[in-house]
């Protein structure tokens, strides 16, 4: 299997309350779209300090992560951001990556939006079971819960 790359929009989340509380104009949401290399090894967003930068997306804490080497690094983790493919979006927050390393586009947003790595053409695809929304898997609760409990 080689690389795959996927064009992601990105809009800063901050942004996007302040229009839905009417204090900020849709047309000046920060937003842009990004080419990531579609990681499912990695597990968070990862986008660099560019940006983070344009998108205005403040640091919301620091986290510690294991590199491929086995080092470990501090990073930004900055946000929110609302995050869209296709008919797909989620909100997550993003590590920053130093500089303008590449972007990349782990497995909570592909797993929260119901996106699947088709590894024979190389491309990221919504999960062509679920074509017309996301569907997640709630394997701890069964249907009969809901009764004694309420709905």
């Amino acid at each position: 299997m080689g690389l795959v790359y996927a064009d992601i929009e990105l809009i800063n989340g901050d942004d996007l309350s302040m229009v839905r509380r009417h204090l900020m104009d849709q047309d000046e949401v920060k937003k842009m779209t990004v080419h990531f290399l579609v990681d499912s090894g990695a597990y968070n967003l990862c986008i660099n300090e560019v940006i983070q930068e344009q998108l205005q997306l403040p640091e919301v804490e620091r986290r510690k992560a294991q590199l491929a080497d086995g080092s470990i690094k501090e990073y930004v983790i900055a946000g929110p951001v609302e995050v869209k493919f296709k008919n797909r979006r989620c909100n997550v927050d993003a590590m920053v990556l130093p500089g303008d390393s590449e972007p990349l586009f782990g497995a909570i947003p592909m797993e929260d939006m119901d996106l699947v790595i088709h590894p024979q053409r190389q491309e990221l695809l919504v999960n062509p079971e679920h074509p017309y929304f996301a569907q997640m898997t709630l394997k701890g609760i069964r249907h009969s819960t809901f009764g004694k409990f309420g709905k």
